[in-house]
């Protein structure tokens, strides 16, 4: 029994802990001061104000890691935490209730072998520290007494869920028919139609044939929900003339970037080491005798070719094999020459050239650079007094009178992508702003600030022809190239039906051997295989596909083949509907025993916990 129990508790235990550490992580202990102890009562069991105000802390934390956000306790209470956290709670309460009434418990010798054998509780010599122990619980804010009677009550439930789930089966009979579902294949012949191939070519539409397409397809043809903004803005790119950068300044950054001003001629190289220098000479013998190749070389000592490349070296780098390395040409294999592993044999790869730049030539992207940070820090310096000037009254266009600010507009769209348009933070502004909101500072990506005013939201609403006309044209020409494909497939498919033969129909075709449901071929529809699998043998049928139609004939329906992987797929398929059953029955017996259990909220309670926060 003891054994049993060790087994499905430790599992039990680690998640226990882990939610625990996770819960509370960076609060210490917590809990709530007051009368009030309970927020429910199930059956004979009670979630505490404490259980639940950290069951509720670890719902809220879960989704503060997946935002990268903080979140308030109004918007946790509007995504249903708090009713989640609350739910939880009262179903492992009503399921330690019902383990409580059928006289279920591991014993404290099973409880003692599971606290001592977690790692968090013990100290650098593997065994139980009481220290250690007594640290862990006060940073998650418990009690000794209260992580044990929670760890024996989790063990306790274990036990009862391997009872209702242990030796649950589906039906072989379904996983049989899933896998032959999956497995089962098909062989067919396809001929491909392309709009090419057509006997007359589709001309191209003439006015009016555009416009009763178009007044026939209006709803194909809309604009986008569009905001009218106007906006301000003030870029770094639109002070630069403005900004004065000395010389001074100019060389310190020169200095600054010596490494990237000045660099010595370099090869590209790589390395491989080998144990002794008669190994190292072996080894190129038999590149000189062309017994093996480099490659095969790095793959005789167990490598691969990132483990020996270098990257680009200098002289400095390879030291006493500098010489000899720099003298070699580009793909020659030099050694055994010393390094600090060992003999080693170098290839090159490849030869860089001494790179100096003079501070002349350098001096225009310096001094772009250190003009561009400064406008950014000017820009920074004036933000909060431009956002003032917003504050007490002044329009966008009185900014753009009175400061460096330019104005702008724009039709703004979800889908609009270039000019201001194209920064996250304008997009941002841009989706939120309403009508009544008064324009505020914001920067861009670039150190730019802005600020933009909603005018007018238009809705969708159709295209006017005059800016729409190519794109419905080109949609008349593409439904009217469907239209003479299928018509002549289906006089391809009258010929099949009579003789049989694709090779007389001038089509190419190929033959298609035994393809299961999810194979891939290329220039099909995407439901090319559901279709072809929807058909009966000797049936013919015209698939449209883009740009042209495929005509399909099916030859044979083929169960799946005796492999291993259809026994494989059958026995994952098995595994898979067990554990689903299995968890569905225990789900339902939850539900069951919190039903029996009848909980009773304090609705007092659960609002303290809320207003805690």
């Amino acid at each position: 029994m003891a054994a049993g129990v060790k087994k499905l508790s430790k599992t039990f235990v680690w998640i226990l802990m882990g939610l625990l550490m996770l819960g509370l992580a960076g609060f210490g202990a917590t809990s709530l001061t007051g009368t009030v102890r309970t927020v429910a009562q199930v059956g004979d069991e009670s979630v505490s104000v404490d259980e639940y105000f950290r069951e509720l802390q670890r719902e809220i934390r879960a989704v503060e890691a997946q935002t990268g956000q903080p979140m308030q306790i109004s918007q946790a209470h509007d995504l249903g935490l708090d009713q989640l956290a609350l739910s939880r709670l009262i179903a492992l309460a009503a399921l330690d209730n019902e383990v409580g009434q059928l006289g279920i418990s591991i014993g404290d010798e099973n409880l003692q072998r599971e606290i001592v054998q977690i790692p968090a509780f013990q100290g650098v010599d593997g065994k139980f520290d009481r220290e250690a122990y007594q640290f862990q619980l006060d940073q998650v804010g418990m009690s000794d007494s209260e992580f044990e009677s929670d760890l024996r009550k989790e063990s306790a439930r274990t036990i009862v869920q391997g009872a209702v789930m242990s030796g649950v089966e589906m039906p072989r009979t379904l996983t049989e028919a899933l896998s032959n579902y999956v497995l089962s294949r098909r062989s067919f012949t396809v001929a491909t139609l392309s709009s090419d191939a057509l006997e007359t070519p589709v001309a191209e539409p003439t006015d009016e044939q555009v416009q009763a397409y178009y007044e026939e397809h209006t709803d194909r043809f809309t604009l986008p929900r569009t905001k009218k903004l106007t906006y301000a803005i003030l870029s770094p790119e639109m002070l630069l003339d403005t900004v004065e950068v000395d010389e001074d300044s100019l060389r310190r950054l020169y200095d600054q970037r010596a490494d990237q001003y000045h660099q010595p001629e370099r090869r590209l190289v790589e390395r491989l080491t080998y144990p002794s220098e008669a190994a190292a000479t072996e080894a190129l013998a038999q590149l000189e005798v062309g017994g093996a190749d480099f490659e095969q070389l790095v793959r005789d000592r167990e490598l691969e070719l990132s483990d020996v490349d270098l990257g680009d070296v200098t002289r400095e780098d390879l030291g006493d094999a500098a010489d000899r390395v720099f003298a070699a040409k580009i793909d020659e294999v030099v050694g055994p020459l010393p390094s600090t592993f060992g003999p080693a044999l170098f290839r090159i790869n490849g030869m860089l050239a001494e790179n100096n730049v003079t501070f002349e030539e350098a001096e225009p992207e310096l001094r772009e650079e250190l003009a561009a940070d400064r406008a950014r820090r000017l820009i920074e310096a004036q933000a909060e007094d431009i956002n003032d000037m917003l504050a007490g009254g002044a329009t966008l266009e009185e900014l753009a009178n009175e400061t460096e600010m330019e104005l702008g507009q724009i039709d703004w769209t979800r889908q609009s992508d270039e000019g201001v348009a194209a920064y996250d933070g304008f997009r941002e502004v841009a989706l939120a702003v309403e009508e009544e909101d008064f324009p505020e500072i914001a920067f861009l990506e670039d150190g730019s600030i802005f600020a933009l005013r909603l005018n007018e939201v238009l809705p969708e609403r159709p295209e006017p022809l005059e800016s729409a006309r190519a794109r419905v044209a080109g949609a008349w020409v593409q439904e009217e190239i469907a239209k003479a494909l299928q018509n002549q497939a289906n006089t391809v498919l009258t010929q099949l039906a009579t003789d049989g033969d694709f090779s007389a129909t001038g089509l190419p075709f190929r033959v298609e051997n035994a393809l299961t449901r999810t194979a891939f071929l290329d220039d099909v529809p995407a439901d090319f295989m559901t279709q072809v699998f929807e058909m009966k043998p000797g049936e013919l049928q015209v698939i449209p596909g883009a740009d042209s139609a495929m005509i399909v004939r099916l030859d044979d329906e083929l169960p799946p083949a005796e492999t291993d992987e259809q026994r494989q797929m059958q026995d994952a398929l098995a595994q898979q509907m067990n554990q689903a059953l299995a968890q569905n029955i225990f789900d339902i017996y939850v539900r069951n025993a919190r039903t029996r259990a009848r909980p009773v909220l304090d609705q007092q309670a659960l609002n303290a916990v809320r207003a805690s926060y």
